[in-house]
Formats: structure tokens, sequence, C-alpha cells
């Protein structure tokens, strides 16, 4: 059975333990008042299975493609000073 959680018009927030076929609650346990809102959350996503990683989202493809571009920026390789100077 699911914990839900209710906020009624003073803001008191309250979980109540319910079975999903249950009727929602209508007034507030803390003061009485009506009518109430069920919160809403989102929910954390896991992808699992064959082609889900951890590794596979985003940082180390970029990581390595930003140390190679900071490498060629600005740095020359001594192979490459040496065709230079015989040009």
């Amino acid at each position: 059975m699911p914990i839900y959680e209710y906020r009624c018009p003073q803001n008191h927030v309250f979980e109540v333990f319910q079975r999903m076929t249950d009727a929602p609650v209508e007034v507030c346990e803390v003061c009485g008042q009506g009518p109430v809102q069920r919160v809403l959350y989102p929910v954390a996503v896991h992808f699992k299975g064959s082609g889900f990683y951890t590794t596979d989202y985003g940082r180390g493809k970029r990581a390595k493609e930003s140390k190679e571009a900071a490498s060629d920026s600005g740095e020359k390789k001594p192979a490459e000073t040496k065709k230079a100077a015989e040009a």
C-alpha cells in the first residue's frame, strides 16, 4: 500500500497510508479544513538492462575531446616543429 501526501488550504502537509482503490482524503487531519490536494513528486527513473550503463552519459567522451582540444590549441608537438624548420 502506498503512502500518499496531502496538503490542505492552510498549508498543513500530512501523509496517509491507504490503498490505491480507497477514496482520496477530503479534509485535513490536522485542522479539519478541506478540500485537500494530493501532492505529487517526480519519481527517479533508473534505466536497467542491456545497453544502459552509468558510463554512457556524457562525461567520458566530452572530457576526452576537451583534453585533446586543449593540447592541440596552444602547444606544438616536437615533430611539427622539426617539419616546420626543415621547410
